[in-house]
């Protein structure tokens, strides 16, 4: 079981807890703000487990973040603890592919029925996670916290864009065909256990916060705020890349040997 009371006070929402937009859009714009995008786990080669109690004891009693499947699962299991009618999805992920690549379904995103209305919810998608539900049949531009998003069709499935600048840019692909919690492990165990997963050869971290976008890879950080401007720095010592995943991320960043190690060989280049 979900604890709930405990979920809302991890993510700040104090409201009235109903099965109704309004809800919706709480728990999705508190959610990625409170619980950090981030894969110290697969990166240093421990098991990423997904079911509801590894995941409420990671995400929410000990203040860490996750990626994708861990995000969107809990995401999952407390809607339906709520009422909502939830499906899971996969995705094939668009962003940084050249054009034309066919790249495997390996992300996860939610379907959502709702008052005679259909919704996506992705709360893990890193650097540019959407910050609201997205009405799945609006073609128009939407307005989040965060950037505009769009559905555009593709050949009977949908693309996901954000408007990057003036530019919108493609994040994923995906069809309405239900994904099981078998389907996220099988990719799960991919991501944390392939020598070629992204994943178990970078570190990443993302959160939005108002008006802006923190992001971290490997030892670089990006701000990228509302109105359009950037701010770049590079982390130069294990200590304060440790510190920048505490304080700017929120992740209760857990000490060991193997992740000290780790953090000092990231910031190894730029000593």
């Amino acid at each position: 079981m979900i604890d709930l009371d405990a979920y809302f006070r991890r993510i700040g929402f104090t409201g009235r807890a109903d099965c109704d937009r309004d809800t919706l859009d709480s728990l999705h714009r508190l959610h990625p703000q409170a619980i950090a995008f981030e894969n110290l786990d697969p990166l240093l080669g421990a098991q990423v487990r997904l079911d509801p109690g590894a995941l409420q004891d990671k995400l929410v009693r000990s203040a860490r973040g996750g990626y994708c499947y861990e995000h969107n699962l809990l995401f999952m299991h407390v809607l339906r603890a709520l009422g909502f009618e939830v499906r899971g999805l996969g995705a094939r992920v668009l962003w940084g592919a050249a054009e034309g690549t066919i790249t495997p379904r390996a992300h996860m995103l939610l379907s959502i029925d709702l008052d005679g209305r259909r919704y996506i919810a992705d709360v893990g998608f890193g650097g540019t996670t959407p910050t609201a539900p997205l009405d799945l049949d609006c073609a128009s531009e939407q307005a989040t916290p965060h950037e505009p998003f769009r559905l555009v069709g593709a050949d009977g499935d949908f693309v996901l864009q954000a408007k990057i600048g003036q530019s919108w840019q493609s994040l994923y692909r995906f069809d309405l065909q239900e994904q099981f919690q078998a389907d996220y492990e099988i990719v799960n165990w991919y991501q944390c256990t392939s020598p070629n997963s992204y994943f178990a050869k970078n570190l990443v971290a993302a959160r939005p916060v108002a008006g802006a976008r923190y992001g971290l890879r490997n030892n670089e950080l990006s701000v990228h705020h509302r109105d359009g401007s950037s701010e770049r720095r590079v982390l130069r010592s294990a200590t304060e890349l440790r510190d920048m995943l505490g304080q700017t991320f929120g992740v209760a960043v857990p000490h060991s040997a193997a992740l000290d190690t780790l953090l000092t060989s990231l910031t190894a280049v730029a000593a």
